[in-house]
């Protein structure tokens, strides 16, 4: 059936495709294009029918970028989920970062391929492309419930995620405060007893006597404030 033909691609309004994980998926877009005057001879005289020509080409273009299509590298870190999809030969997997999820992420670069691809349309057959754009991309009804699933349990792992890094980044904080604190703590009760030390350093330095002075006037201190005391009979 030939691009010319009113029934092919569903009269024109949708081109079939197949992913490199073998879904069959339906494309919708446009293409606009002009004769190209430098290469008038290959649009009348080239080929029987150029338009039909360039459509081939095109769609063949497109069919082998589906085909071929992979996540850029960037996405190859995604967290990655499947879906078991039965009633046909074997089974199928749907996995995100390879197919559908990620053609349609990418539709700009994909038009960006087709129109570099088909520069050579003029010098082959006559014909400019001045815009191929692909609007749309569609897997079946069964496939898009699947896609929708992964993509919901995605995001649900992704909130997860980030709850469960929320709540970790929380708890370091609170005991890296907690550390602080101690530590501020174990310093103060540490300081009254270096100075204490260092007094009686510079005491026992000024003479024997002056200690024992010191330590009597500490003994009167706490019996002053002492209700009872219990003494060494010699």
């Amino acid at each position: 059936m030939t691009p010319e033909d009113p029934r092919a691609n569903a009269g024109g309004t949708l081109l079939e495709a197949v992913t490199k994980d073998q879904l069959n998926t339906g494309l919708t877009g446009q293409i606009r294009y002009r004769v190209a005057e430098s290469n008038l001879y290959a649009y009348l005289f080239g080929v029987k029918r150029p338009f039909a020509h360039v459509m081939g080409y095109f769609v063949s273009v497109l069919r082998e970028r589906i085909a071929s299509f992979e996540a850029p590298k960037a996405l190859e870190g995604a967290v990655e989920a499947s879906v078991q999809v039965s009633g046909a030969p074997g089974e199928m997997s749907i996995v995100t970062g390879v197919s559908i999820n990620d053609l349609r992420k990418n539709l700009r670069d994909l038009n960006d391929h087709m129109e570099h691809e088909c520069l050579s349309s003029a010098a082959r057959y006559g014909i400019i492309l001045d815009a191929s754009l692909i609007t749309g991309i569609d897997p079946p009804p069964d496939v898009e419930s699947a896609l929708a699933a992964i993509n919901t349990a995605h995001n649900q792992v992704s909130s997860d995620i980030s709850l469960a890094q929320a709540s970790a980044d929380q708890k370091i904080v609170q005991s890296k405060k907690a550390v602080e604190i101690e530590t501020l703590n174990a310093q103060a009760e540490v300081e009254p007893l270096l100075a204490l030390a260092e007094q009686l350093r510079v005491l026992h330095q000024s003479g024997p006597e002056v200690l024992k002075t010191y330590l009597r006037n500490v003994r009167l201190k706490l019996f002053a404030s002492a209700q009872n005391v219990v003494r060494e009979v010699k």
